[in-house]
């Protein structure tokens, strides 16, 4: 019946829905969308990773400073974030350099330099750092201390310890959930069409309020995310499955593998019936 219902609904226009698929505006909104996503996933995974460091840090400033940080950006919404950096230039019009409370050498408008692209990656990028922390936290409390240990009766410095012992074996801990975030960033990136920049969830509203297609532009849309998370979600598992490679005995099986072995499987059973 729903098979059905999504066949023969003159609603759902499957025509239209093609034709919306590959709209020029919804391409551009698609490589936006991309765009918006990879950058927010390297300031979120850099972010992550130095907000780690000074979270573990026995510098109480550094560890003070790294929590705060998480705290707020964990603690507000994501929308909330996008419209601060949205309005900020009503707080602070000017952006200069200067001596404090001295003479300014040069200033900026802050609606010149920050526009809505850059404002929708920095709330982005900076509320993907606070989760990363924590990702990145927990993978590198994951190693043993003896690890640390033993690199440092070597002569390694805690930096070298840490970029060539600890983060290695704490990558198995930490990609599952960076893969998360990734798709889920490619999905959060729909919140920058609130500040109307031209994202994929913009262009399809735009083309439904225009033509009246409402239905169709969602289904466009929705499948074009469909698509972009099947893809990370393959992409994602390969990477697990690499870096799973020194803790598990037997890899799991590839998507082809399970395939394969369901098709045998079933062959079996009617060979036998």
């Amino acid at each position: 019946m729903l098979v059905h219902l999504l066949v023969s609904s003159k609603v759902l226009q499957w025509d239209v829905v093609g034709q919306i698929f590959t709209y020029q505006t919804v391409i551009a909104g698609l490589g936006r969308t991309l765009l918006l996503t990879v950058l927010g996933m390297v300031i979120g995974i850099v972010g992550g990773v130095l907000l780690a460091v000074m979270r573990l840090s026995h510098n109480p400033v550094l560890s003070g400073v790294s929590w705060l940080f998480i705290w707020v950006f964990r603690g507000t919404p994501l929308l909330v974030q996008l419209f601060f950096w949205f309005f900020l230039g009503a707080l602070v019009p000017t952006i200069g350099l200067g001596i404090p409370f001295g003479p300014t050498f040069v200033s900026w408008s802050y609606n010149s330099l920050v526009g809505l692209f850059t404002a929708a990656t920095l709330a982005l990028g900076l509320n993907e750092a606070a989760y990363m922390a924590e990702i990145v936290r927990a993978g590198i409390l994951s190693v043993d201390e003896g690890q640390t240990e033993a690199a440092s009766s070597l002569g390694l410095t805690y930096g070298q310890s840490l970029w060539r012992i600890v983060l290695p074996q704490a990558m198995r801990v930490i990609i599952p959930p960076t893969g998360n975030e990734a798709i889920s960033m490619l999905k959060n990136t729909s919140l920058v069409s609130a500040i109307a920049l031209e994202d994929l969830t913009r262009a399809g509203q735009d083309i439904a309020n225009r033509t009246l297609y409402e239905i169709p532009a969602l289904v466009a849309i929705s499948l074009w995310y469909l698509l972009l998370t099947s893809v990370m979600s393959v992409g994602q598992y390969y990477v697990e499955r690499y870096y799973a490679r020194g803790a598990n005995r037997v890899l799991p099986e590839t998507p082809w593998q399970k395939v394969r072995r369901n098709v045998l499987r079933l062959g079996r059973v009617g060979g036998a019936a």
